[in-house]
């Protein structure tokens, strides 16, 4: 086998434990042997309508088991699998369709309308709709080996950035990225082969994939696939299928923390939960462990396939609010801006290099130059490093409030706000000042039935933070705006609250 890439991963395990179950998707199992005949059928029909290597497929749709088949099936082509995030708009497709020089595009039907608005002048050529047409174009094509060379240092995955400012990115992602990564999830997470994990994080989105999906089915486990997250169903899911391993960010779990079965829900099959995408509050991991749950933190970035830190469970208590040390075979620093490493609990910025961190952006030679410094990539994350190596994320270094020459890390005052018993969500933002340049703002989202007066929101952080920490005003808003993976979208909170009152 000349394929070193994830298109062969098929095919390994179904030499190894061709009947054991690798996905589960609205009652359905298929189990390895399926999975690899499903995903070689579908790339020769996709060779069959002209997709050769380096060629890019698109798949727009939620979280089903084509998404996983196209992927393996791009790598057996030696061809490159771009997704698409389905909160997108049409115009937002469009231009990653244009801009990663799309061939072919996969789609849910329920994208029908959207796929048939897009502009004509595209590269796309084929599209094929998952259903009726998805299951002829596989029935119709050959089953036998493709042996197509496909190298480590191939790209394999164009997947873009959240773009919280400017256009997205996208992230060259090789198959060796993501083989490194995925191993840095077994040694880190201690994945056994009867793993049952729970994928209601989107597969579009870097984590749900790559520290959850691709991990487990590298391993042997299975995959239980839901197109969203819906907190009541989890609960349903989590009993049924005895799920052992979730991923989620913050929000996620936070709904099921605050739902009313939570006290009850029948959760001891529950082993593993990781979180990440955004700082956990301290509220949470508090309410996760006196349900007996301990969450394993981590921290990433789309560029390192993500995983980069690592919290275990053995520190999870007494390094709590940390993301970790590097994964196994991730080197990271903090930095200051000449790239000298800092002192203890000093603030500067992530760094990171390894065999996960990518080659750079998709057609922007100028973008990934000054996106790598000495071979380490710039993260643009502030964080500190304690006395025993632990790394504790600050900030987005462009989220810091500079006050009358202090700087101001938002996120310390947000974990703070988010204990007080009437605020879900909440954040804190910059405005502008006459005496001090700027200054914090707290914009809360209070919880239902809840109506936090501001006065009482700002004295109870009194003593507890600095006084020019404080925020100098509380707006309350009814929800605020995110990535559909769940990260704060700070840039359109400053458009929205950040003018001077």
């Amino acid at each position: 086998m000349r394929n070193e890439g994830l298109g062969s991963w098929p095919a390994r395990r179904a030499r190894k434990t061709p009947h054991r179950t690798a996905l589960v998707h609205g009652g359905q199992s298929t189990d390895y042997r399926t999975l690899h005949t499903r995903t070689t059928r579908l790339a020769h029909a996709l060779r069959a309508r002209g997709i050769r290597r380096g060629d890019r497929i698109a798949y727009l749709g939620p979280n089903h088991p084509s998404y996983l088949e196209t992927l393996f099936a791009a790598g057996i082509l030696g061809a490159v699998f771009v997704p698409l995030n389905t909160r997108l708009a049409g115009p937002e497709i469009a231009y990653q369709l244009a801009d990663s020089g799309a061939k072919a595009l996969v789609y849910g039907p329920s994208f029908q309308g959207l796929v048939a608005g897009l502009p004509g002048n595209s590269d796309v050529r084929t599209y094929v709709e998952v259903g009726a047409e998805y299951e002829q174009a596989l029935s119709g094509a050959l089953a036998d080996p493709i042996d197509e060379p496909v190298a480590a240092d191939d790209t394999c995955i164009i997947m873009y950035t959240s773009g919280t400012t400017g256009r997205p990115k996208g992230a060259m992602l090789t198959h060796g990225n993501l083989t490194w990564n995925a191993i840095n999830v077994l040694v880190d997470t201690d994945l056994i082969a009867d793993e049952r994990a729970l994928v209601s994080a989107p597969l579009f989105h870097t984590a749900g994939l790559n520290m959850l999906t691709l991990p487990v089915l590298l391993k042997g486990g299975t995959c239980v696939l839901v197109e969203a997250f819906d907190p009541d169903a989890t609960f349903d899911l989590v009993e049924r299928h005895r799920i052992t391993f979730m991923f989620g960010v913050p929000t996620m779990f936070d709904q099921m923390a605050r739902h009313p079965r939570w006290k009850d829900a029948e959760l001891s099959s529950l082993r593993i939960l990781t979180c990440g995408g955004s700082p956990v509050p301290s509220p949470l991991i508090a309410a996760y462990q006196e349900r007996g749950l301990t969450f394993l933190q981590g921290y990433g970035m789309t560029e390192a396939a993500p995983g980069t830190l690592f919290l275990d469970a053995e520190h999870a208590t007494s390094k709590a609010g940390s993301a970790g040390v590097p994964h196994f075979f991730s080197d990271v620093r903090v930095v200051r801006p000449d790239l000298a490493p800092v002192d203890i609990d000093e603030t500067g910025e992530i760094v990171v290099r390894g065999p996960h961190v990518m080659p750079g952006y998709w057609g922007l030679p100028e973008e990934t130059a000054a996106s790598f410094a000495d071979g380490w990539f710039r993260s643009g994350d502030a964080a500190r490093v304690d006395e025993d190596g632990y790394v504790f994320i600050v900030d987005r270094i462009k989220d810091m409030i500079i006050s009358g020459g202090e700087n101001i890390y938002p996120a310390e005052i947000e974990d703070l706000l988010l204990a007080h018993p009437d605020i879900v969500e909440c954040a804190v933002i910059g405005v502008p000042d006459d005496k001090w340049g700027e200054v914090p703002r707290a914009v809360v989202v209070p919880r239902e039935g809840a109506s936090p007066d501001p006065d009482e929101v700002l004295a109870s952080l009194a003593g507890r933070l600095a006084k020019y920490k404080i925020p100098k005003s509380v707006v309350i808003a009814d929800e605020l705006p995110r990535t559909a993976s769940g990260k704060l979208l700070k840039s359109r909170v400053r458009k929205r609250f950040g003018t001077p009152s």
